[in-house]
């Protein structure tokens, strides 16, 4: 049988885009309440958590999960490491940029579109470490389950003062089952995503690559002995930091 071109396209996207995946495999919340139910996939872990490098390439417009998320070498957080390492401020403003940040996901189905079947969700540390409370607590026991788990409410927006959208989970009072009938349930979680083909794994030549186009597309001031490409360090990390929360709730 010849090469598959279609998977082979949804490899090279989420390899190369601003997130991995197409709009039908992910789910953002909207401004208001919402009311989702985390299911969990066959190796009992709901949660799938990746370091990614982001704004690299040419364009200064291009992620990658880092290959150190599969345990391999990644030459581009090595590249921040030596920056970090020359001790100037300017140096180690310079390498944050080069340093993975961990992104949370786990596959949801959000109540009033089970018609959407189970999709994928992004979100902040911050909100990864609600839903791990939310998961630990014996109140509730495995919110995840078909037949007797727990919904969780869901606020998002933005609050007076505030730059960016803040995320307020509540888990309601009551279990509940994912639908109606058990051959309902089934036909749900049969859409689970596949999350090693969403979000295939990256290698060390891989990365070595896209930190050659990042470096590349800038100019070098040797007189400093810090890289500079892209402008990058004028937009300020922590504010990096916050929009792409912003993008993954």
């Amino acid at each position: 049988m010849g090469i598959d071109l279609s998977k082979m396209r949804q490899k090279h996207s989420a390899l190369t885009n601003k997130g991995g995946g197409s709009n039908d495999t992910f789910w953002k919340p909207e401004e208001g309440t919402q009311t989702i139910r985390i299911v969990c996939p066959k190796d009992g872990d709901p949660f799938r958590d990746y370091l990614f490098h982001y704004r690299m390439g040419a364009d200064n417009n291009t992620s990658m999960i880092s290959p150190r998320t599969f345990g391999r070498v990644d030459p581009i957080a090595e590249f921040g490491n030596q920056l970090w390492n020359e001790g100037t401020e300017a140096s180690k403003q310079e390498a944050r940029n080069f340093f993975p940040r961990m992104r949370v996901f786990a596959p949801v189905v959000v109540r009033g579109e089970e018609d959407k079947g189970v999709r994928i969700w992004g979100f902040s540390k911050t909100t990864y470490e609600s839903l791990l409370n939310i998961v630990l607590d014996p109140e509730y026991g495995d919110v995840t389950d078909p037949h007797t788990g727990t919904d969780i409410r869901l606020e998002y927006g933005k609050k007076a003062g505030q730059m960016y959208p803040t995320t307020e989970l509540r888990p309601m009072r009551k279990a509940s089952k994912l639908s109606k009938t058990d051959e309902e349930i089934d036909t749900i979680l049969e859409t689970m995503p596949n999350f090693s083909e969403v979000f295939p794994e990256t290698t060390t030549e891989d990365a070595q690559k896209l930190l050659d186009q990042t470096l590349e597309g800038g100019s070098t001031d040797v007189s400093e002995g810090t890289a500079k490409y892209g402008g990058k360090a004028e937009a300020g990390t922590n504010d990096i930091d916050k929009a792409f929360d912003d993008l993954l709730a």
